[in-house]
């Protein structure tokens, strides 16, 4: 019976972890810094920019070559059959060309190479700020969370003690099944919002882990503070963000940009001088008791009478306006942007001080005094949850307000170009 016995527990075993299953990851703590750090390693967008660096500098390693041309060597071998008494003979002649470029293309071509591997590596570090970006603006919802999570716990804890205690009083004859039903009504709206806080919760850590792509099955756990204090001076004045905002990253790139479509503007306006092929052959001709050695310097010119380049000089000139177009345009959507999110968050901070200075303290006050008015039978049950509930609406509103003014500063120091935490830079 032993061998049965020891095959069942086996077989449950079995069943109870499939060989497929996979233990469930432990969950990371990260702090702001942390997860800033890891979304600029490892975000997707940093990376796909990161691999157009081979291009651009095999762009400028081809560039700074002396010639744009390579040369070409030729050779020449013939036989030649005669009806003379000589019969037969070979000839030969071996050269090399080289065409040369009058218009100073090389030079323009050696800028607009390294301008365009200047806007590239900028714009490398505006990708690399726009994942600090998002790792910083998911890791304050995931604080924002935790806080409604706590903040919903105590409101079940506060209704379901008035449910009781309610409960208990409708068993003396003290309340009416009305107040029994309303109090009950309450705790399971408690609940429900814990539940719903809970659900977003989870929804902000696993958007938190794919920012800073962690593996599919961990929530990482976050520790920080979401802030309170509102009344310290910002460490930055308008007047600082705004002259900034010209050295953003994206600003440099646009500028690259349109040097390198300045300088492909001067290549093809020297395309249309034309090239210089200057050749030198030399060989041996004739029969073998009359054999000439050759020298020969060669020079051609095309002569440019119907091609003049002018579609790719076309085509340069609109890539060089649009590129001045954009960056003008970038120049000015920047200030405008850093204008309204600082007065977005000089209002934000704002409503946060007179939430913290009246509401809040009011609602807490209006807690107490609506349980001892109750217990002294001066207010209804009714009279007593609308206060409740006022109480924890009040710092539902400073929670939504917190989370709402860091994510405005974090997206005015982007906007600014204003040096970011967890930079590597």
């Amino acid at each position: 019976m032993r061998f049965p016995l020891v095959a069942l527990a086996l077989a449950l075993a079995a069943i109870a972890n499939p060989a497929g299953a996979q233990p469930a990851a432990a969950p990371t703590t990260l702090t702001l810094n942390e997860a800033m750090r890891l979304a600029e390693a490892a975000h997707p967008s940093v990376r796909a920019r990161e691999a157009q660096l081979a291009a651009a500098e095999g762009t400028r390693s081809e560039a700074a070559a002396l010639l744009f041309n390579n040369p070409e060597l030729s050779t020449e071998a013939i036989r030649r059959r005669a009806d003379a008494p000589v019969g037969s003979w070979n000839e030969w002649s071996v050269g090399i060309s080289q065409p040369f470029e009058t218009g100073g293309q090389q030079a323009r071509r050696r800028e607009a190479a390294a301008a365009g591997l200047d806007a590239l590596r900028a714009e490398i570090d505006d990708v690399r700020r726009q994942a600090r970006v998002e790792a910083a603006t998911r890791f304050l919802a995931v604080l924002s969370a935790q806080r409604r999570v706590q903040l919903e716990q105590r409101s079940v804890d506060l209704f379901e003690r008035s449910a009781q205690a309610v409960a208990k009083r409708r068993a003396a004859g003290e309340d009416t099944r009305l107040d029994a039903n309303v109090a009950l009504v309450e705790a399971e709206r408690a609940r429900n919002a814990l539940a719903l806080a809970g659900e977003r919760l989870i929804d902000a850590r696993s958007e938190l882990g794919t920012a800073v792509r962690l593996p599919p099955s961990a929530l990482p756990e976050v520790a920080g503070e979401l802030g309170t204090k509102v009344d310290d001076a910002l460490p930055y004045r308008l007047e600082q963000l705004l002259a900034s905002a010209p050295n953003l990253p994206r600003q440099r790139a646009l500028a690259a940009r349109e040097d390198a479509a300045r300088a492909r503007l001067g290549v093809e306006r020297g395309n249309r001088n034309p090239d210089v092929t200057i050749g030198v052959h030399a060989g041996r001709e004739g029969p073998s008791d009359a054999r000439e050695r050759l020298a020969i310097v060669s020079l051609s010119v095309p002569l440019p009478l119907f091609k003049r380049n002018d579609a790719a000089v076309g085509q340069a000139i609109t890539d060089m306006t649009q590129a001045e177009v954009e960056r003008a345009s970038a120049l000015r959507d920047a200030e405008v942007r850093v204008r309204q999110l600082w007065s977005r968050l000089a209002s934000q901070r704002e409503r946060i001080q007179r939430l913290q200075r009246v509401l809040v303290p009011a609602s807490t006050d209006n807690q107490q005094l609506s349980a001892k008015s109750r217990e002294a039978g001066q207010i209804g049950l009714l009279d007593q949850l609308i206060v409740n509930r006022q109480a924890i609406d009040a710092e539902r509103d400073l929670i939504d307000l917190l989370a709402e003014m860091q994510t405005t500063r974090i997206e005015l120091e982007y906007a600014a170009g204003w040096p970011q935490q967890g930079s590597s830079r």
